[in-house]
């Protein structure tokens, strides 16, 4: 039985994973822990890391944002497997608009607070969603830290990774706006999935994990 740590995404908690099957494995929801300014996804990973006692052989799976945070664990540590879903592997994978944002950083002059408002304005942007998984949306983000979801936007736009580490398996939709599907090498594509697909591609996303799982 495999020690498994769920990581979620930005604006999110680890509900994320509620249509996620991951059999008798001995699951682990990491909760987002309040960073400092100077915290960039590398020094976060080790935080996570000594909070949750992850270590070598565990496995660490990340939605979105993450996915990155997982990248950073896995460089730190000999994982038995790291699985990212809607995510990137390296700064190469970023979208477009990172070198925008990056150039022109008006993002800073939105506060934490009012992002944790904006759902109804963001949702478009993560795909079709049922009415329950609709409100699940909003209220993840309205109970988010808006100090971390400052500090995230920050550190993500940020970071320069290169390295893929070792064992690392990668799922992604081919109707993602967030981080487009063409952008990523080495990927497993799921048709029709969106950023938010856990939701409604739960039963696809459970077959991959459950092969990925079982590879030795």
């Amino acid at each position: 039985m495999a020690k498994i740590f769920l990581i979620a995404g930005l604006g999110a908690d680890t509900r994320l994973y509620n249509n996620i099957d991951l059999g008798d494995n001995d699951v682990v929801p990491v909760d987002w822990i309040e960073p400092n300014e100077c915290d960039t996804l590398d020094t976060y990973a080790q935080k996570l890391i000594y909070q949750y006692f992850i270590t070598d052989n565990s496995i660490v799976i990340g939605i979105s944002l993450g996915g990155m945070i997982a990248v950073e664990i896995a460089k730190q540590m000999g994982l038995n497997k790291v699985i990212l879903i809607s995510s990137i592997k390296t700064v190469n994978e970023a979208p477009w608009y990172f070198k925008v944002f990056n150039a022109l950083p008006l993002y800073r002059l939105v506060s934490g607070s009012l992002i944790t408002k904006m759902g109804y304005f963001i949702k478009p942007v993560f795909g079709k969603m049922s009415a329950q998984d609709a409100w699940l949306f909003d209220d993840m983000l309205k109970k988010s830290s808006p100090k971390f979801i400052k500090w995230a936007m920050d550190a993500v736009l940020k970071w320069r990774n290169k390295t893929v580490p070792p064992n690392l398996y990668h799922i992604v939709g081919d109707k993602d706006l967030v981080f487009n599907y063409k952008n990523i090498s080495n990927a497993t594509i799921v048709k029709g999935g969106t950023h938010i697909m856990v939701f409604d591609k739960a039963k696809q996303i459970n077959k991959l994990l459950k092969a990925i799982l079982k590879k030795k």
